[in-house]
């Protein structure tokens, strides 16, 4: 289905599969997987991608009502400073389009740091690796697949 989908698979992760219709030129994408699901957004989790420089990129899993706090977050890599990546880089580096990048399944594998928010659930949702599809795992599936620490970066 996608390599997200196909990694948890073949790893033997549990993980449920959530199809929407995704709807073009929405605002956020999180918060409609939010809304279409009805799913509370403190569940649902993006995927963002920084860059530390010198091309040095890492993922941050935060919920869809939080805004990433750089700092915290080059402070989680052990980074001086980062930025949002430029989109192009993110989709070549995932292998994914934006608004459907999964931290799962990545084309490269890069520094994942998961919002500690996430333990405070039974499962949670992230991208399955394209717009209008979301996986629903355990964060510490989640974790373990992505070798992510968790870490309050939101």
């Amino acid at each position: 289905m996608t390599p997200a989908i196909d990694q948890l698979t073949r790893l033997g992760v549990h993980h449920n599969v959530h199809e929407y219709t995704h709807t073009a030129k929405v605002a956020s994408y999180g918060r409609e997987a939010s809304d279409k699901l009805g799913v509370p957004p403190q569940r649902v989790f993006k995927t963002l991608v920084v860059d530390a420089g010198n091309t040095t990129l890492a993922v941050a899993v935060i919920p869809v009502d939080q805004q990433l706090n750089l700092k915290l977050m080059a402070t989680a890599i052990g980074a001086k400073k980062v930025v949002m990546a430029n989109p192009a880089a993110v989709s070549r580096s995932s292998g994914y389009v934006l608004g459907g990048v999964s931290p799962v399944g990545q084309k490269r594998a890069l520094t994942t740091v998961i919002d500690k928010r996430a333990k405070d659930y039974g499962s949670i949702y992230v991208s399955g690796g394209r717009r209008g599809l979301e996986v629903e795992l355990a964060a510490g599936d989640l974790a373990m697949v992505t070798h992510g620490l968790f870490e309050i970066i939101s």
